[in-house]
């Protein structure tokens, strides 16, 4: 019995002892609003159990009011109703590949964004098909090559029609207008705004950071605070960190809508207490802000209306579900576990062959431009079963071409007598230029043929050689190979078409002109009168066997090395037609130019205005390609002038795999004689009884 009364006894006191503690936590819950519990006696409030009881009650008020937020949104959202769904019942920016959750563990919210509440709009579900809007400022040389690499893994992923939005400057409309124009993805648009007309829409808008005026961005920047644990249940938006602008997602019913003239009423308020705007914009517009839970990296942020939610992990990325930062060449170094991961992804990219996104949208309605139907309809008259057809092919592909590849400054000349060298080549090519750079001081125009990857390796070159990188004036253009015929002409054109200056040197890049020809040319323009008449100045070309040779440095150094057999006049031993009307007999004792008359093979290298005519694109590889080139200018009656004091010397190399195609196919061979023939009948047409001639010496041979 006595056992009993002891064991009702102890759960008195136990119940008793539950009471009184449950008491006290309701109420040290309740003052925690106001500071420090009360019912803390002064000699227990500092020790480390109250410390722990504290946040432990703190940690559960803030559970309660996030699940009374929770409910209260659910509620508005109810209440208000929903805008209009798709046949499926799916609401948020699924195009994005993100999830539209937004369940109990988002974040909570501020009293002020209760305060500053608006309206949010959903958006429906992306249809397919349907067109897509992608927006990127760019700017410069490197921006307009870093670009690219960008653009080719959105085409890559891409599932819908897009248009592109480029904010630009001079530089980059210039390559950014003319890499899409030659690309010819179909289905792809784009569209260009001037920089500079829209600065003054935001420059009243202060900002510190490196990376120019940006307006607004939704990945909140993680920084670690001295002090803070690295993780937290709800890292929330800490003063000071703000948000990082590298990629913007910008919804045009939101911006409308969502801000409206709150933009500048918050700016003007902020801006005042030196408060970063950005992040006070986005936290003031509830349909803007709300934080992301998740602390693993990256963190970022999402849009409530409609959500969009990043996935920290790599293995869980779609195929635009994540975007990446990197514009600073250290964060490819940084130590993190995706690093890899993500540079790996970049290097793909980076390399990748452009014109394997040239595929049509599978099951979507054709948007082809009209620059596109025409070629498909050429392509399509032509005759498959003709021996020439590849040839003929050929002359109608559309090369993807990447204008001034790297930084390029030029600066006019006062005297407008600047001459740009015009050249081609492709990478077995590529140990010229540093010589070529050493031999001519003047601006520079070159046309190089590589894939995706040469040009990477190309880049790389340029970087590392302390002669290139140091020459600004040397424009670089990427045509992109594609088919199985070097387009010899083709790339000529581009460097033709792209050199700045009044007048142009024609040459190849394996010769290396004389040294001070730059300003011996600028002499004889000037000299030759050639602003007000045609005239072509031929520059006479010689050869040597030797890999090692030491550069004549005048006219008469070089009659010596002609004498022992040290250097020859050009092609003389395999092919003296090309440059035999030259007259190098006489060249050897001429002060003055002298004129030349054409004759059939002539191909010499000359200097002529910027807007002689261009290379025939129809001669592909090796062949005929100059020679029809001087052959127009004959037949616009242009006065062939050899210079008496000028002279260029071509450099050994082995043979390219054109010429090999050349004398090994009987096929090829044919085919070029067929194309000799339709040049003459379309030079015929073109110039009348002036070009029969060139038939009739043609005949003759």
């Amino acid at each position: 019995m006595n056992l009993l009364c002891r064991g009702r006894l102890k759960l008195l006191v136990a119940s008793l002892t539950a009471i009184v503690l449950l008491t006290w936590l309701y109420l040290l819950a309740g003052n925690l609003e106001n500071g420090r519990s009360l019912l803390l006696a002064p000699c227990l409030a500092d020790t480390p159990a109250a410390h722990v009881l504290e946040r432990a009650v703190l940690e559960s008020r803030v559970r309660e009011v996030e699940e009374e937020n929770r409910q209260i949104r659910l509620q508005l959202s109810q209440s208000q109703g929903t805008a209009a769904q798709q046949p499926d019942g799916n609401y948020g920016n699924q195009q994005w590949g993100a999830s539209a959750d937004t369940g109990p563990e988002d974040g909570d919210n501020t009293a002020e964004e209760k305060n500053n509440h608006t309206e949010c709009p959903r958006s429906p579900t992306v249809q397919k098909c349907e067109l897509i809007h992608v927006a990127c400022v760019c700017a410069g040389h490197n921006a307009s090559r870093d670009v690219v690499t960008l653009v080719k893994s959105v085409l890559f992923h891409r599932r819908n029609p897009l248009h592109f939005h480029f904010i630009t400057d001079t530089v980059a409309n210039r390559i950014l207008s003319s890499l899409f124009q030659s690309w010819m993805v179909p289905s792809v648009q784009v569209s260009f705004y001037d920089a500079d007309e829209l600065k003054s829409e935001v420059s009243w808008i202060p900002n510190k950071h490196y990376s120019d005026k940006q307006v607004i961005g939704l990945v909140r920047t993680r920084v670690t605070v001295p002090g803070e644990p690295r993780r937290t249940t709800n890292p929330g938006l800490t003063l000071g960190r703000g948000f990082n602008t590298g990629a913007i997602l910008l919804l045009g019913a939101i911006m409308r809508i969502g801000l409206g003239a709150d933009v500048r009423l918050t700016a003007e308020r902020e801006l005042m207490s030196n408060a970063q705007y950005i992040t006070r914009l986005i936290r003031t517009s509830q349909c803007l802000y709300k934080a992301e839970p998740d602390p693993g990296p990256p963190v970022a942020l999402f849009l409530e209306c409609p959500a969009v939610r990043p996935h920290s992990r790599p293995e869980q990325l779609g195929a635009k579900q994540e975007v990446i930062h990197w514009n600073s060449p250290k964060k490819l170094r940084v130590k993190n576990k995706h690093v890899e991961f993500f540079r790996n992804l970049y290097l793909t990219f980076l390399e990748y062959d452009g014109n394997l996104l040239r595929r049509e949208l599978f099951g979507c309605p054709s948007q082809a431009s009209p620059e596109s139907i025409q070629l498909q309809t050429a392509l399509e008259e032509l005759d498959e079963d003709d021996q020439c057809y590849d040839f003929r092919r050929e002359r109608l592909t559309v090369h993807r071409v990447h204008l001034y590849f790297l930084q390029y400054e030029y600066t006019p000349t006062e005297d407008d007598t600047d001459i740009t060298l015009v050249a081609q080549l492709s990478m077995d090519r590529l140990q010229m230029l540093e010589a070529i750079c050493k031999h001519w001081e003047g601006p520079i125009s070159l046309a190089l043929y590589m894939s995706d990857a040469e040009a990477q390796q190309f880049l790389r070159y340029a970087q590392a050689s302390e002669v290139l990188k140091n020459r600004k004036n040397v424009g670089y253009h990427i045509v992109y190979k594609e088919g199985q015929f070097y387009p010899v002409n083709l790339v000529r054109n581009v460097a033709l078409k792209n050199a700045n200056t009044p007048y142009v040197f024609l040459t190849d890049v394996d010769f290396l002109p004389m040294y001070g020809l730059y300003d011996y040319l600028r002499k004889s323009v000037v000299q030759l009168d050639m602003a007000h008449t045609k005239k072509a100045l031929v520059v006479p070309a010689f050869e040597t066997l030797r890999y090692r040779l030491s550069f004549p440095k005048s006219k008469a150094e070089l009659l010596s090395m002609l004498d022992m057999g040290t250097l020859y006049t050009f092609r003389y031993h395999v092919w003296p037609k090309g440059h035999a009307p030259t007259n190098y007999a006489k060249w050897r004792t001429s002060t003055t130019p002298y004129k030349v008359e054409w004759e059939p093979d002539f191909e010499p290298y000359v200097v002529v205005r910027r807007d002689c005519p261009e290379y025939d694109q129809r001669f592909v590889g090796f062949g005929w390609n100059k020679v029809s080139h001087i052959m127009e200018l004959d037949a616009q009656e242009y006065d062939l002038m050899v210079l008496p004091n000028a002279f260029m010397i071509h450099m050994p190399h082995a043979p390219s795999f054109d010429i090999s195609k050349f004398r090994s196919s009987s096929s090829y061979r044919n085919c070029l004689n067929t194309l000799k023939d339709e040049f003459h009948q379309d030079l015929s047409r073109k110039y009348g009884a002036t070009a029969l001639k060139y038939l009739t010496a043609q005949r003759n041979i």
